[in-house]
């Protein structure tokens, strides 16, 4: 019977969701070329944002924690998340005061939605386009940089499962790199309550953790095995405290992580290189 209630209360949310970004979208269309960047913001995306973090909350009874907000610096800063789901890609938005989100670039081809990601000056990338779009890439995360924003990247590209081995690509250690700014990771669990490719969204509480960032400097080898590092033990435990949460609703093909010691995945930090 909890399997029924959560499987109705999902479809009913994913109504809601797509009703209201419908809503949205529409409401937006005509203020696209009328309102300047930081209103579109302000009171089109964060109003959107919140509004979707509501339905959740109320509809299915998914929460969020967020922990270690004390190490945001401020200024411009390159953030590297974990991405298990389609959550993140609008709930961690609010915690930065003027974020750049990477994405990929057929979002932007999307009639209305594309064309709000464009006034909010969101970074497009060709994932088929290799270097040339990783360049292209870093041209414009350097001039939102000059302004004071912060840039969102997901360094393995794609979404995770839970407990999956971790695939980080070289994208964000060539902006790091570039970019010459502290990388600040974040940890979460969110795929555990709201999994890729499907509809269902357990009740629970999703938690997120900000990390220390790293300081500007590393060798792009140690910067990696430092960023994987910090992320995937951070994510592990979450993922362990979100599974007894769960309990008997968590799901079956999610590989619990060690308990105790360390993830043999993760060698001792490396020199400087």
């Amino acid at each position: 019977m909890t399997g029924v209630l959560t499987a109705l209360r999902s479809l009913l949310f994913q109504v809601a969701f797509y009703g209201m970004t419908t809503f949205y979208l529409i409401v937006l269309l005509p203020l696209i070329p009328l309102l300047p960047r930081w209103l579109m913001w302000k009171y089109g995306v964060l109003l959107w944002v919140a509004t979707n973090r509501l339905l959740l909350r109320v509809i299915t009874g998914t929460k969020a924690e967020f922990r270690g907000l004390e190490h945001i610096p401020k200024g411009p800063l390159l953030i590297a998340a974990k991405h298990q789901s389609a959550w993140e890609t609008f709930a961690l938005l609010p915690l930065f005061s003027d974020p750049a989100f990477i994405l990929k670039q057929e979002l932007m081809r999307i009639p209305i939605f594309g064309w709000i990601a464009a006034k909010v000056r969101m970074i497009p990338i060709d994932r088929k386009g290799g270097s040339a779009a990783l360049k292209t890439m870093t041209r414009r995360a350097q001039a939102d940089m000059a302004e004071g924003r912060q840039i969102l990247i997901f360094p393995e590209g794609t979404r995770r499962p839970p407990g999956a081995p971790p695939d980080y690509k070289f994208g964000v250690a060539y902006l790091y790199a570039t970019l010459n700014v502290p990388c600040l990771p974040v940890a979460l669990n969110s795929g555990l309550y709201w999994p890729r490719r499907a509809f269902i969204r357990r009740p629970g509480t999703i938690l997120v953790e900000v990390l220390e960032p790293i300081p500007p400097g590393l060798g792009r080898t140690a910067f990696m095995a430092r960023l994987e590092r910090d992320i995937e033990t951070a994510s592990n435990r979450l993922l362990a405290e979100g599974l007894d949460d769960l309990g008997t609703a968590a799901p079956e093909d999610v590989r619990r992580p060690p308990e105790t010691g360390p993830d043999p995945r993760f060698p001792p930090p490396v020199e400087n290189s």
